[in-house]
């Protein structure tokens, strides 16, 4: 398995890319998988809150904010496991929002060293667009074209709900993981008046695994994070070290994108804080001094029929 992962993290290489849909972007993907794969809740013996913030693009106007929060836990009935969560993302990017609310299931199995996963996410995806922020500038495409009376454009706030549906498989050791997704099977369709916006589905592909140093208080963790829509494309690889399962410190790469610094500390009682900073390697930094992202993390184990809980800090990949 760790072949496999490493064919897809160098065949990847070879391809450039950009993504422009409306999928969230965050540079701590490898804490918080459950966000873009169902399948990937419930992995060990804990139940985990996280929450991400991120400040997209510092100095640009509607440059866009990401707000994410999630908790699932392993379930176990009888001799089998699965695992449960909810996921609630806002986002605003530009002059578009986006709320998303998901419950999640994934079936798990054991399967030679680990453990294979199968999972779905059902819930809404809200669209909406500030169609009254249109500002007329001067664009000219041959013709002047007007955008303030293009009726292609709404004038006023509009926004629409619709169903939304994911699924993904996920495989897990303690020593390395993968996993495969596709968000927006349906893809969703919201009504904005006489207008309709749809939602692009789009494929997600992750793994990484952990290598312990000569010293074992030190653990090399690489990971990567593939995303397409079929239209545009999306590569992410990353490489942190974790000291005494304690500090954490890496780098990651957005191609042609940004330079991403992490750095973290897992602390007392499940309590674990990360920040990522984007140096933008592109044009953009001519108008940004990069972005910002801030997770929390807390996992804890609560003992049904007891007085008190257990808390654990643990190591995610």
């Amino acid at each position: 398995m760790r072949k496999v992962v490493l064919s897809v993290l160098l065949s990847l290489l070879c391809i450039g890319f950009a993504f422009s849909q409306l999928d969230v972007q965050l540079s701590q993907y490898m804490f918080h998988t459950s966000e873009f794969n169902p399948a990937a809740v419930g992995e060990g013996n804990l139940i985990q809150v996280t929450g991400q913030q991120r400040f997209q693009w510092l100095g640009m106007p509607n440059a866009g904010q990401t707000t994410v929060l999630s908790i699932n836990s392993p379930l176990k009935i009888g001799a089998s496991t699965s695992g449960i969560g909810f996921k609630f993302i806002g986002d605003q990017v530009g002059l578009f929002t986006n709320t998303t609310g998901h419950l999640q299931y994934a079936f798990k199995k054991k399967l030679g060293e680990g453990v294979l996963s199968i999972g779905t996410d059902i819930g809404f995806v809200t669209i909406g667009f500030h169609g009254d922020s249109v500002k007329a500038h001067n664009i000219s495409t041959g013709d002047y074209h007007d955008l303030t009376n293009d009726p292609e454009i709404p004038q006023v706030y509009v926004s629409g709900t619709s169903f939304d549906m994911n699924v993904g498989v996920f495989y897990s050791t303690p020593k390395l993981y993968a996993g495969l997704s596709y968000l927006h099977v349906n893809n969703p369709k919201v009504d904005w008046n006489e207008l309709q916006f749809k939602q692009r589905g789009t494929l997600f592909a992750t793994g990484g695994f952990n290598y312990t140093m000569e010293d074992p208080k030190y653990v090399l963790k690489p990971s990567m994070l593939f995303k397409t829509d079929f239209n545009t494309l999306q590569l992410d690889l990353s490489s942190r070290v974790e000291y005494n399962n304690k500090y954490w410190g890496g780098l990651s790469y957005r191609w042609g994108d940004a330079v991403v610094f992490l750095v973290g500390i897992n602390l007392a009682s499940g309590l674990g804080i990360g920040y990522a900073y984007d140096l933008p390697v592109s044009k953009i930094i001519m108008a940004s001094s990069g972005s910002h992202e801030i997770l929390m993390t807390y996992s804890f184990e609560y003992v049904f029929g007891k007085r008190t809980s257990k808390y654990k800090s643990i190591r995610i990949l």
